[in-house]
């Protein structure tokens, strides 16, 4: 019963969170200068044919009356219809979204043993050298934006080393995967970024452990090194390690927009970039609404794994 009341409560939290969301979405998206009038209209429409489309679109009518039409619509999995294009997002998603899903994907793969094995070293060894060079590490590759990181690494294997293509175009009517090579550059940033946030919630998670007593007690049992970390102290940080490498996932789906549009890889965070370039609202609100219920419903599987394996979390 009481495992039953925590996934309600948590599913009800998500959903809350989302429709706060999706207010923040319109309203961000409404507070955009233009709109896809001027992208329609061509350059040499007079006013009188702006105010005319604008009418046609549904872009005259009132802020509240515009969400509340697009929530509803949305709640019936209605996410609207690009006004360039013409074409449905649901549609775009369904072409796009594979491709973030797969590097989201291969970043996650990469990320998170990384993470994983950085934080239980820093928390082991907290405040001692090796301590202080991964969580400096961390610490300055979560401060840089993410621009400078996917520049560096360019620079570095792209440009200095020609290992790799600077930008990653898919095959003509393929996918990414079908040219592996072109994968490899936004998944390595990406993973940069995602190892940077969930080394240091690991070490959080394994500084807390570390001084339990029925870790003392295996320290004095004679247990240490690799066999201490792995199998007394990484078990009781499970159930937050869980949790941080949730909100790393969470992170990746957001920081695969800017990666996306810098290497021109045909993800949903292009169709973002493009569609935001063009004040196609309806096409930026919906996109956005997806990642949004993407990264929640990582957190909420996060939540959901980490209370099964700590049942102190949800009260049993």
């Amino acid at each position: 019963m009481k495992l039953a009341l925590f996934l309600v409560r948590r599913v009800v939290a998500a959903v809350l969170s989302l429709v706060a969301l999706s207010a923040l979405v319109f309203a961000a998206t409404d507070l955009l200068p233009g709109d896809a009038t001027d992208t329609l209209a061509g350059a040499q429409a007079s006013q009188g044919d702006r105010d005319q489309l604008r009418a046609q679109l549904g872009l005259d009518r009132n802020a509240l009356d515009r969400f509340t039409s697009w929530l509803s619509q949305a709640a019936t999995g209605d996410l609207g219809t690009g006004l360039v294009g013409g074409r449905p997002v649901v549609a775009v998603l369904g072409e796009r979204l594979p491709n973030s899903l797969v590097l989201t994907a291969l970043a996650f793969l990469l990320a998170v043993p990384l993470a994983i094995a950085g934080g239980l070293l820093a928390g082991m060894r907290a405040q001692r050298r090796s301590d202080r060079v991964i969580s400096g590490g961390a610490l300055v590759l979560a401060g840089l934006p993410e621009f400078l990181t996917v520049v560096a690494l360019t620079a570095a294997l792209s440009t200095w080393l020609g290992l790799l293509p600077e930008v990653s175009l898919a095959p003509v009517g393929g996918r990414p995967w079908d040219s592996p090579q072109v994968l490899v550059l936004p998944a390595l940033s990406l993973t940069l970024v995602g190892v940077a946030t969930a080394t240091r919630l690991v070490r959080s998670a394994v500084v807390d452990v570390v001084d339990a007593p029925y870790v003392e007690s295996a320290r004095l049992a004679g247990v240490s090194g690799g066999r201490l970390a792995v199998r007394h102290v990484l078990p009781n940080a499970l159930g937050p390690a869980v949790q941080a490498v949730a909100v790393m996932f969470g992170g990746l789906t957001g920081g695969a927009v800017v990666v996306e549009a810098i290497f021109n890889y045909p993800g949903v965070g292009y169709e973002l970039q493009q569609a935001v370039a063009n004040r196609d609202v309806p096409m930026v609100q919906g996109l956005s609404l997806a990642l949004c219920a993407t990264a929640l419903l990582a957190l909420l599987v996060g939540d959901v794994v980490a209370a099964l394996l700590d049942p102190r979390r949800r009260g049993l």
